[in-house]
């Protein structure tokens, strides 16, 4: 592959394989996998997806669920506290036929999607069992009856409780991620017991990829929604939910500079490529990704010391070991693991596969 720029590699059997062990996963806890589609956004990889028996998925805005319905998805979750100004795009999408499910946390939203929804849709109640961005707390029964109220009084279908446990991105250890995990189940569990007499079908759903990756056994609950799993990073490599030879895409940099006496090489690859996420390593150092050798089937596995210390937009700044140093010189091209690859995929907009085919995401 002849690359002069910052490209997003994608190593379709990592990937792939990624895809097949979840399912496995939830296939053998008998429970529906619903992938969230946002780390990838990309028809391409959706039909690998397909290929492993997957008929239903998840995403993160109104325009992604036009996206991919339009590439024939008949049954998406659009996995926000739905934005009652979009009512009109999803009656849009609505009219193909498509089945969509909406999240509320309160009353207010169903009374405008009761007014302006021209069709029927299925309603999910967001639970905040932790992360504390948006949900009702899964103890505020006497609020959750409201909105189970105003979604019958608005003539929908209530199907159940969804929650997303994103503080276990925060999690210092294994055993954290599945304490986060184990009360997660406990109090959606405890929501579905209370309303399932009178509402049997009621489903509860969870997603995250740290708690759905390390948790053994994945029963109790009825539908998992991970989307990070398909590629992983370096994040979840330190969150211990992915092996370094799980991670599917790193960003291939050119060298643009090398500094002999503080030991560094400068990369064309920065902050609109990469983000500026990062992580502390056990060292205490905030680290932007990590830098490894590229080889004409994929990339070494990390190791060393070397590290991306900084970005700014368009650079990298790696602290390099001797090693690493020695084995790269000006206009050489390197691999950079992503911290968080949900984010290096959407800046890049494009993956450039080993076998050099090029696979869009949806930029619209």
């Amino acid at each position: 592959m002849n690359i002069i720029e910052p490209t997003l590699l994608l190593d379709k059997v990592k990937c792939r394989n990624n895809i097949r062990s979840m399912v496995k996963k939830a296939t053998g806890a008998g429970i529906s996998f619903r992938p969230h589609f946002k780390t990838h956004n990309c028809r391409e990889i959706g039909k690998w997806f397909r290929d492993e028996g997957v008929d239903k998925v998840t995403v993160s805005s109104v325009k992604m669920a036009a996206y991919f319905a339009d590439d024939g998805w008949e049954d998406i979750t659009i996995a926000i506290v739905f934005n009652i100004l979009e009512t009109g795009k999803v009656n849009e999408i609505l009219k193909s036929g498509t089945n969509i499910n909406l999240i509320v946390d309160s009353p207010e939203t169903l009374s405008v999607l009761k007014k302006e929804l021209k069709y029927q849709v299925s309603i999910f109640i967001k639970i905040d069992t932790g992360y504390n961005r948006t949900g009702i707390l899964s103890d505020e029964i006497e609020k959750i009856e409201v909105v189970v109220k105003a979604i019958n009084d608005a003539g929908m279908r209530f199907a159940g409780f969804l929650t997303h446990s994103g503080h276990s991105y925060k999690a210092t250890s294994t055993n954290e991620i599945l304490d986060i995990y184990n009360d997660t189940l406990r109090k959606m569990g405890s929501l579905k017991q209370r309303f399932r007499n009178e509402y049997p079908d009621i489903v509860i759903s969870v997603g995250d990829t740290p708690t759905i990756s390390i948790t053994p056994d994945l029963r109790g609950v009825d539908e998992i929604r991970p989307g990070n799993f398909v590629f992983y990073d370096l994040m979840q490599l330190s969150l211990g939910s992915c092996t370094s030879d799980d991670i599917a895409v790193v960003l291939a940099a050119p060298v643009i500079s090398r500094n002999t006496l503080r030991k560094e090489v400068v990369v064309h690859g920065g902050a609109v490529h990469i983000s500026k996420e990062f992580i502390s390593d056990p060292s205490g150092r905030s680290t932007y990704g990590q830098p490894v050798i590229l080889k004409a089937d994929g990339w070494e596995k990390l190791s060393g010391d070397s590290y991306v210390s900084s970005v700014s937009q368009e650079h990298s700044i790696i602290k390099a070991d001797d090693e690493f140093f020695d084995s790269v010189s000006t206009g050489d091209v390197i691999g950079i693991v992503p911290v968080h690859s949900c984010l290096a995929a959407n800046l890049m907009g494009s993956y450039l596969t080993l076998d050099g085919e090029r696979i869009m995401r949806d930029r619209s």
